[in-house]
């Protein structure tokens, strides 16, 4: 198969698609790649570097687009490489569908067959293409969180770990996924004082377990969240529901009981946010104000720490990407159930029940298009 990595072309977006190494275990299994020129510059690989593993070094987009089987990305594709996609191209990338109705348009119309990373699922009910990113996710929550509760950015100028004879920061975890508990772990080791809520409680209870108790746990319910985000200097919201558009928990009628100058991380910006005030913003203009709460939510946050992203996100996604080139999509499908979870969008259909619901298309089974 030939397989196409195009440099990401997203606002402040430096990861690329997949490393050399990566590139060099597709070339061991008997597959040609192409990787756009300068594709891997904003994490430290050069052209030389995909070259010496064997891979074709392509100046532009267009000709990787015309000429691969397969293209492997990081960000959803933007409209101008979603004009580029042909019909029965396979697409591997982060596509988040559920809150972008235009995206999912012109997929359909590519005629393109796209597998989302976020929905791609393991055996113990995880999403494994999700996960590193998750991971990083969260832990950047609290470093973008600290930076926006300085003074000079809007925040109420409160050091989150505190000094001796001054209480710390109170921050409160929406969601106790692997975006919550990395949030969490953040914090408490900078000595903020943290709260994490979820509805799950054996989620609560592995939590409490794990870090004897310092980590407040909560059940979250509306009262419960009223009261949480009332007393937050920092909130993190850390929500998912897998393909889905992510639930609007806290409102703006609650902003109006926060502090002036609190912070809120919305990591759940890239299916639609879980603050009713979240809107995406981007790494060169992150932040916005809503009744006197500073509101952060990039869409691309792991963006930020691009070389450690890529590493990680290759790591997770390679094994997927050989079999899909190894067998073509619909033997890899048919074979692997947690690649068909994958499969959001397929030669003009929607093969992803969450999003189908949320956008008003049919639901098609994958099933039935292998």
């Amino acid at each position: 198969m030939l397989v196409g990595i195009p440099k990401e072309i997203k606002n402040h977006e430096y990861r690329v698609g997949m490393t050399p190494a990566g590139v060099n275990e597709l070339i061991r299994h008997g597959h040609q790649v192409m990787v756009q020129k300068d594709a891997g510059d904003g994490v430290g690989f050069s052209d030389a570097d995909y070259l010496k593993v064997g891979a074709i070094i392509i100046n532009n987009a267009k000709e990787i687009y015309a000429k691969s089987d397969m293209i492997v990305k990081v960000k959803e594709p933007q409209h101008i490489e979603c004009e580029m996609l042909r019909p029965g191209q396979l697409l591997f990338t982060y596509l988040h569908l559920a809150p972008d109705p235009e995206q999912t348009k012109a997929l359909i119309k590519s005629g393109c067959v796209a597998i989302a990373y976020e929905t791609v699922t393991d055996d113990n009910g995880g999403l494994p293409l999700l996960a590193p990113m998750s991971e990083v996710a969260g832990r950047l929550s609290i470093q973008s969180g600290a930076h926006a509760l300085e003074k000079h950015k809007g925040g109420s100028g409160i050091l989150l770990g505190g000094v001796p004879g001054v209480k710390p920061a109170n921050v409160v975890v929406i969601g106790g996924g692997v975006v919550g508990v990395n949030a969490a772990r953040m914090a408490i080791g900078l000595g903020a004082d943290v709260t994490i809520l979820d509805r799950n409680l054996n989620v609560l209870k592995e939590i409490d377990s794990m870090y004897n108790g310092r980590i407040k746990t909560l059940y979250s319910n509306h009262m419960n969240l009223e009261i949480a985000v009332a007393e937050a200097d920092l909130v993190i919201g850390a929500v998912l529901i897998a393909g889905a558009a992510a639930p609007k928990l806290v409102t703006k009628e609650m902003l109006k009981t926060m502090k002036k100058g609190s912070v809120l991380v919305d990591v759940a910006i890239d299916q639609g946010g879980c603050f009713e005030t979240s809107k995406a913003t981007t790494h060169q203009a992150p932040t916005f104000v809503v009744e006197g709460v500073v509101h952060y939510c990039v869409a691309n946050m792991p963006g930020a720490a691009a070389t450690t992203s890529t590493l990680a996100l290759t790591n997770a996604t390679l094994p997927f990407a050989i079999t899909l080139a190894n067998k073509g999509w619909k033997e890899a499908i048919k074979s692997n159930k947690h690649l068909k979870n994958g499969l959001n969008i397929c030669e003009g259909k929607v093969t992803y029940e969450a999003v189908a619901r949320d956008l008003g298309y049919s639901y098609v089974p994958p099933e039935s298009l292998i």
